[in-house]
């Protein structure tokens, strides 16, 4: 094991909760339903596909232009940043600075993998910037998760083999991603939602060097 690669939603800090209060504030504008079930499509994938699955949802795939989508999008962003303004170190989710500080002593890479726009900003509330030699966003892709890019570009940037790589996630599209990039996979959440992972650990405070070096393959 050569490099980590995490995701940022989930596993990192819990925006997640974030993330459902501004799409359905702007859902309820536009008049679509929108719950924490039909929330759970929207994990691990990108804004512009977030907000065209609500769309669809709401049958109205076709009644905004590209610029009008844009719009829309930037709404959302907007009301995201208000909220996520507030974070703080103690929004870290359990484990996972430890683990961080672990990765940096063994001089194991690190990297940041997430379909967020706003993932450098996070890190810098969580004051968590310094341990990551790698941070990439949507930005920097072509394609988004569930395609292996977004791990793959955090393995070429740490200089590392993708087999020599952990990456870890909260999402299926991420599980998917990691597979593809041909990592080992370490999902956190249930086995049903998680198919596909090599480990899967309930929550983060499961995490540690010393479990990911016994399990990795």
């Amino acid at each position: 094991m050569k490099a980590v690669i995490f995701d940022l939603d989930g596993v990192i800090t819990d925006t997640a909760e974030y993330h459902f209060q501004a799409w359905g504030s702007l859902a309820a504008t536009l008049g679509i339903p929108f719950d924490r079930e039909f929330n759970e499509q929207l994990k691990g994938i990108s804004r512009s596909e977030s907000l065209d699955k609500i769309l669809a949802r709401g049958d109205r795939s076709s009644a905004y232009s590209a610029d009008d989508k844009q719009e829309l999008a930037a709404q959302k962003n907007t009301e995201y940043q208000r909220l996520i303004s507030a974070l703080t170190p103690a929004d870290v989710l359990p484990g996972i600075r430890p683990l961080l500080t672990e990765l940096r002593e063994a001089r194991i890479g690190i990297a940041l993998a997430s379909a967020s726009k706003n993932a450098a900003f996070i890190l810098d509330r969580l004051e968590l910037t310094h341990y990551f030699g790698s941070v990439v966003d949507v930005t920097a892709i072509r394609h988004g998760k569930p395609d292996p890019e977004i791990f793959l570009t955090g393995a070429v940037n740490l200089g590392v083999q993708p087999a020599d790589c952990i990456g870890i996630e909260d999402a299926q599209a991420g599980i998917q991603a990691i597979k593809g990039a041909g990592m080992f996979a370490v999902g956190v959440g249930t086995p049903s939602q998680m198919q596909g992972a090599d480990i899967v650990v309930a929550t983060t405070a499961e995490l540690s060097l010393r479990m990911l070096e016994a399990h990795f393959i």
